[in-house]
């Protein structure tokens, strides 16, 4: 039988893959993984160890039969189609600019050779050049964007089962090296405390297909309901936790859009599954984003941003990294980051607005933090989001909206579980003072068992101040003429 190659990318699962569907049908499947620089160059450290772990579980599932390979896809895709005289190659599309330009030259190049090359989309729900305006043009706006796409007409396909059958092709064809030989995952306590924040209760696995749907079972049974609100709140359990697996593609958008209406109409909590549903949308409007505008990464989408007055404050920077900028919620985000290399949605809305408002550090700083520390670190996602918080993006947050951590905190994270957990040197002090330790009287402190400057941090910025001096950095631009 002939052998038919899947190259496995950002669709690290069996189940409702149609590039993989395709692949397993009439020959012998050869399964592999290329760790090209040009695809995972700029992945970030928390990315690579959550890569790792994924694919060790996806090669379990495909008994052992994943070959790895490190280089450039496009040398090493010539060589195993040359030495296994292979008749099919399949993937899964991905949507980043420089990787739809390296594909396209790929698929050509073998199309022109008479191999059957095929892609598909495994990653979406729609593809980021079908939702379009009644003019044609792509959308800057979430509201239109996601109705037009996805509340009318034709809903998104249901998802596939796994193939019913994989054949592989001999062990001894296509030699590749160790899944460790990559050097995604190097072994350190960092590395390690990441992953067991994420183990399952057994202690087994932390990443793949298997845990990502009891995570989704799970977040179904116990989390949907009550969504709409609940997910605003970090300490409560409704989030789903499933960003990472939707970026590695350990589930597919259509796997989470269908279960979530399913499961919303037999709990009879429709307005929770479908404001789920919502943020996948939102995942969906950052993808056409990206497509888009190539250069979402590095460009401010409204240029007048361009001529905005930022702050080169490195020393801030950094207090703001390892969360000791004195700002209780802001200081609790950064360091579950750090901890975990996950931060709840709202409480990185608030990081994000300290960074860039009260600190008036640029976005691009935050972004690439980001990049490097989320194991969900998704480049339109990440990159369309800071450009939201800072008020240069598409349908961004106006810039004069400043979020007051304190209030955040106390409106949030009204019990202070979250708070107490990532900051225990706060851990005493009462509610009234949790987000606003500097305010308390020293005797509540000392009853605390807290010296501010020593225990914790004293803010590193009057927040009221900071505020007034960002909305006059805003208005400085809004005064100048191009």
């Amino acid at each position: 039988m002939s052998i038919h190659i899947h190259w496995f990318r950002n669709d690290l699962r069996l189940r409702d893959n149609p590039a993989l569907c395709h692949a397993a049908t009439g020959g012998k499947l050869l399964p592999i993984f290329i760790h090209d620089p040009e695809d995972t160059g700029d992945m970030g450290a928390a990315s690579h160890v959550w890569l790792h772990h994924s694919l060790q579980a996806l090669n379990r599932s495909l008994n052992g039969q994943l070959r790895f390979f490190h280089g450039p896809a496009r040398v090493i895709l010539d060589r195993l189609v040359t030495e296994t005289s292979a008749r099919r190659l399949t993937w899964t599309r991905c949507y980043d600019p420089w990787r739809q330009a390296r594909d396209s030259t790929i698929k050509a190049t073998f199309k022109a050779q008479g191999l059957e090359v095929v892609s598909r989309n495994g990653s979406l729900l729609r593809e980021p050049w079908e939702v379009h305006s009644a003019q044609g043009t792509p959308y800057r706006v979430f509201t239109p964007f996601y109705r037009r796409g996805y509340r009318e007409g034709t809903a998104p396909r249901r998802p596939l089962p796994a193939p019913a059958e994989l054949s592989f092709a001999r062990s001894d064809l296509a030699r590749g090296c160790d899944l460790s030989e990559l050097g995604l995952c190097p072994p350190q306590a960092w590395t390690n405390k990441i992953m067991a924040e994420w183990a399952t209760e057994e202690g087994t696995d932390s990443a793949g297909e298997a845990v990502a749907t009891t995570r989704l079972r799970d977040f179904l049974a116990q989390g949907l309901a009550g969504y709409r609100d609940g997910r605003n709140h970090p300490a409560r359990a409704h989030v789903s936790r499933l960003s990472p697996a939707l970026h590695f593609g350990e589930l597919s958008p259509h796997q989470l859009w269908h279960s979530a209406g399913e499961e919303g109409e037999r709990q009879n909590c429709t307005a929770d599954s479908d404001h789920f549903r919502s943020e996948l949308g939102w995942r969906e409007f950052s993808s056409h984003l990206l497509y888009h505008n190539p250069h979402l990464q590095t460009e401010n989408l409204q240029k007048a941003f361009d001529r905005f007055p930022w702050r080169d404050d490195a020393t801030a920077l950094d207090a703001w990294q390892r969360g000791q900028t004195g700002i209780p919620i802001v200081d609790a985000g950064l360091r579950e980051l750090w901890h975990t290399g996950y931060m709840h949605n709202r409480v990185r809305m608030i990081v994000g607005s300290f960074l860039v408002k009260n600190l008036l550090i640029h976005w691009h700083h935050g972004e690439e933090w980001f990049r490097d520390t989320l194991v969900d670190a998704d480049h339109a996602n990440n990159a369309a989001s800071w450009q939201w918080i800072a008020g240069c993006g598409a349908d961004a947050a106006p810039y004069f909206r400043v979020f007051n951590p304190v209030t955040q905190g106390e409106k949030f994270d009204t019990t202070g579980d979250y708070t107490r957990r990532y900051l225990p040197e706060l851990a005493a002090l009462p509610d009234r003072w949790l987000f606003k330790p500097w305010a308390a009287p020293e005797s509540e402190r000392q009853k605390a068992g807290l010296t501010l400057g020593q225990d914790y941090p004293v803010p590193i910025v009057d927040l009221a101040q900071s505020r007034h001096r960002a909305l006059a950095a805003w208005e400085s631009i809004r005064s100048k003429k191009d």
